[in-house]
């Protein structure tokens, strides 16, 4: 295994492309036949593979995951003044698109059971408000959300479920791919998933009708006509043929990056899972995680930043949990339920570097420094 530099910069989760070169091969072939524009073989190819991959009827590759959970709230129906659900503990691209609807977040807390969002949140989240028009389900860190309990109290008010997949490609909830549960799922291709395009995202549905309204939509709702005629509101949110090539090629080595980052998990957790005040991320019986990221809660005298900083002396990335929708500048007007599970997580955890580029020998690097902070 070849030894990394002392100094050289470990990274939480960069772009990893494949050693057989299975994206150049697509990208050569878009640029042989001069279609490097939007839409293509490519794109059409990339979403039947990934389809079939995560076993949806349909499939539709944009310019980004963000654009796939816009495109999916129109799918659903959601428009001005609308309430929308949503976990608080998520990165803002999954909140930002209810905003761009003109429609209303309400933020869902966490449980320390799954760290995403708390069933029983939700039921509270329903008394007070029975008129909501979607729920966006998050599996943060590549964990799945508890799906069953979730899905059966969205079935109850009828409403209709996007699953924010964009961390969790590759995961499974009992056995079935993450994403694939509500009526729309998304998954992110950017630079720091666990594949990449260097940025796209996918809309999964089984809703034929819809997808197809939704390769409308994302093409500037052109009308089928000789000119350029346009009934409803478009939008440039289709994939390119090159960037679907380098997806088509990354989709080929989704498990073996999978294998890596639940070898990174492990190796943590047998290194450091003994260290006063550490409680890893939880892996539920239920759940076959991708391991995304490899998250942790200090609860000692060591704090999350002195991870950090540690590790940032050493020319090392970590970061800390995400913050909280409902504490962010921006969204704090909104409405929250639950207790403080999500606060209290953004509090203690953080992220260590998951880069499926690491070897062992930066394992043991990261480690070393983390260990010595409980030596001082």
């Amino acid at each position: 295994m070849e030894t990394t530099k002392v100094n050289e910069r470990i990274y939480l989760s960069s772009p990893h492309m494949s050693d057989e070169g299975y994206e150049m091969q697509y990208v050569k072939e878009a640029f042989d036949t001069n279609w490097i524009a939007p839409l293509g073989k490519n794109v059409n190819e990339f979403e039947k593979e990934l389809a079939a991959k995560v076993g949806s009827k349909g499939a539709a590759a944009l310019s980004s995951g963000t654009a796939a959970i816009h495109l999916a709230l129109r799918a659903a129906g959601v428009g001005e003044g609308d309430i929308v659900f949503c976990p608080t503990l998520t990165f803002s691209a999954t909140a930002n698109p209810i905003i761009y609807q003109n429609a209303i977040p309400v933020f869902i807390d966490s449980n320390y059971e799954t760290w995403n969002m708390c069933p029983k949140a939700l039921e509270e989240a329903f008394e007070k408000y029975p008129e909501v028009k979607a729920v966006i389900v998050v599996h943060l860190y590549g964990l799945s959300a508890d799906m069953d309990k979730i899905m059966d109290i969205c079935k109850k008010h009828n409403v209709s479920v996007i699953e924010d997949a964009a961390e969790s490609l590759g995961g499974y909830y009992k056995g079935r791919h993450t994403g694939t549960f509500g009526d729309y799922g998304i998954f992110s291709f950017n630079g720091n998933k666990i594949i990449t395009t260097s940025g796209g995202g996918m809309l999964v549905s089984n809703n034929e009708e819809r997808m197809a309204k939704v390769r409308f939509w994302a093409t500037q709702s052109r009308d089928q006509a000789r000119h350029y005629q346009h009934s409803e509101l478009g939008f440039n949110y289709r994939m390119s043929n090159v960037v679907a090539g380098i997806g088509r090629g990354q989709l080929k080595i989704l498990n073996q990056r999978v294998e890596k980052k639940k070898y990174i998990f492990e190796f943590y957790k047998s290194e450091l899972g003994y260290l006063d005040g550490i409680e890893f991320m939880p892996v539920n019986d239920w759940d076959q995680p991708n391991y995304w990221l490899s998250s942790m809660s200090l609860r000692g005298k060591i704090r999350p930043i002195d991870v950090i900083d540690a590790l940032e002396k050493e020319n090392i990335e970590s970061r800390p949990i995400w913050k909280p929708m409902h504490l962010q500048p921006f969204f704090e007007k909104y409405d929250y339920v639950g207790s403080d599970v999500s606060e209290q997580l953004f509090k203690n955890g953080v992220c260590l570097p998951s880069d499926t580029k690491m070897t062992h020998e930066d394992l043991e690097r990261v480690v070393s420094i983390i260990k010595g902070l409980w030596l001082e």
